[in-house]
């Protein structure tokens, strides 16, 4: 595998047009760094001299964010590898062994990959901002450059959102004072000086929040059609991304206050504001083709010219001597543990949501088929539903109530009926408040598997890292020291005030 150079990460010298849909790049994906096509590049000043360029740099930043080692796989499959729904098959070091066993040192590949690949999104936007108030903003008129700006924030505000997931301490943990992120907010287009220590956890999320509040104001209402209100950021995405921030921090009145803005008071629960966000009546579809219900509030897309390279579905299907279909042909890396969530009788055989397993032909292991396609790389990767919306207000009420409040349980019951018929919660279900909590809580926990959202919420409650018998791998605990990623060592070489700790 060639390793692109790291300088390049923080180094944009020349601006990649994209072209004019969100899809339409295609490229190796290490060569895309290395072996670009002069044809579609031009230099950073000529970058913001026409609309079109302009444009085409808003849907290059999306580009960067759904990168195979970002979000358009592998930091989703670093995060699963971590929480102890799936077993490492063969201990394979290309697919994230290293981190299911929680040895991940400061030059493990998923280690500076993730890293590398959420710098390049975060300085792309960084770049695409400069541009924008540097020249760009008189080509295109104020109210426009503000869309494009608040885009360009969004998707800054994501990719340090996941960086935090996987490199820095909870919020809990001493209340955000822990070492965070390097905040690096303009851009660097020419090779120098790197060196910028770690703000803490708490200013990196008071940044995230700053960039999603900027986005809430700025951003339209909706787009022309669903695929770009799935695809592209608008009003209502930044605020279900608040929702997910703040629950993170365990900031629970602040999630209700964001959720309240796109979730109606009663049942059944839509949005009515500017997008009509609901939940989907059939989970199953949500993951089907063309992935752009009224719950798919933000995703990543990706077709067959334009795949960055591994998909998640390669990660978690059979090959075709499991069970995996000549089209959904699939590497088998990471199979279902048996003995966890499948095995928890309250997720009983009645939910829907059990069809998303499969049992393999030959071995008999538990493959998850929420992502179908393994080559080309078809599905749209989720990053935040309308249903864990839901549950993130069913679960802020909860904890702020003191008691079984009425909505919290209506939002949970609204996400388990649409897939399990059978069960009827009711207030009466549950005998106290830390019983709905925890409801709500294993709720998350089969709603989102495969999503990557289990690890941030071990991450956010600190809890312990399940340990994984199959391998002897021990569990750890908050206090651990492979509790959470070290920082890469390329950053400690180039980067003089960066620690590990």
């Amino acid at each position: 595998m060639i390793k692109r150079s790291f300088l390049y990460r923080y180094s944009l010298q020349m601006v990649l047009v994209a072209g004019t849909g969100l899809t339409l790049l295609s490229s190796c994906k290490k060569n895309e760094y290395l072996n670009p096509q002069a044809t579609t590049l031009i230099t950073d000043v000529d970058a913001f001299s026409t609309a079109e360029r302009i444009q085409a740099q808003v849907n290059g930043i999306y580009f960067r964010l759904k990168a195979g080692d970002f979000l358009g796989s592998f930091c989703f499959v670093a995060s699963e590898a971590r929480a102890g729904d799936f077993i490492s098959t063969n201990l394979n070091a290309a697919a994230a062994a290293t981190t299911y066993q929680l040895l991940t040192v400061t030059t493990t590949e998923e280690v500076q990959e993730i890293w590398e690949d959420g710098y390049q999104a975060i300085n792309a936007a960084n770049v695409f901002i400069d541009g924008m108030n540097n020249g760009g903003t008189a080509v295109v008129g104020d109210a426009l450059s503000s869309n494009y700006i608040a885009e360009a924030r969004l998707v800054r505000a994501v990719a340090y959102y996941y960086l935090l997931q996987l490199y820095a301490q909870p919020y809990a943990n001493g209340a955000g004072s822990r070492p965070g992120l390097p905040l690096r907010l303009t851009g660097n287009n020419n090779s120098g000086s790197y060196d910028l220590k770690r703000s803490t956890v708490k200013e990196t999320y008071d940044q995230i929040l700053e960039d999603l509040n900027f986005a809430e104001q700025n951003l339209p209402d909706n787009y022309s059609s669903a695929l770009l209100n799935t695809t592209r950021a608008h009003k209502n995405t930044a605020i279900a991304l608040k929702t997910k921030v703040y629950l993170s921090m365990q900031d629970y009145p602040n999630v209700i206050l964001e959720a309240n803005k796109i979730v109606s008071a009663a049942a059944p629960f839509t949005s009515a504001q500017r997008v009509a966000h609901a939940l989907n009546p059939s989970v199953l579809t949500v993951f089907n083709p063309p992935y752009t219900t009224t719950e798919s509030i933000f995703s990543m897309p990706f077709s067959s010219n334009d795949a960055p390279g591994s998909s998640l579905g390669s990660y978690f299907l059979p090959g075709t001597g499991d069970g995996g279909s000549p089209a959904s042909n699939g590497a088998g890396n990471l199979n279902l543990n048996p003995n966890g969530l499948p095995a928890d009788p309250s997720w009983t055989a009645a939910d829907d949501r059990r069809q998303f397993l499969l049992q393999g032909t030959r071995t008999g292991r538990l493959w998850l088929t929420k992502f179908k396609q393994a080559s080309p790389y078809l599905d749209f990767v989720p990053v935040v539903r309308y249903s864990e919306v839901l549950l993130s207000l069913s679960e802020a009420i909860a904890r702020t109530s003191g008691g079984v409040d009425d909505r919290a349980v209506a939002l949970l019951a609204a996400v388990r009926n649409r897939s399990d018929k059978t069960t009827n919660y009711t207030s009466s279900s549950f005998a106290d408040n830390a019983a709905l909590i925890s409801a709500i809580i294993k709720e998350r926990h089969i709603e989102f598997l495969g999503e990557g959202i289990r690890n941030a919420d071990i991450m956010r409650l600190q809890l312990d890292i399940p340990a994984k018998p199959a391998h002897s791998v021990p569990a750890a605990s908050p206090s651990s020291p492979n509790y959470i990623f070290p920082i890469p060592s390329d950053e400690l070489l180039l980067n003089k005030l960066i620690e590990n700790n």
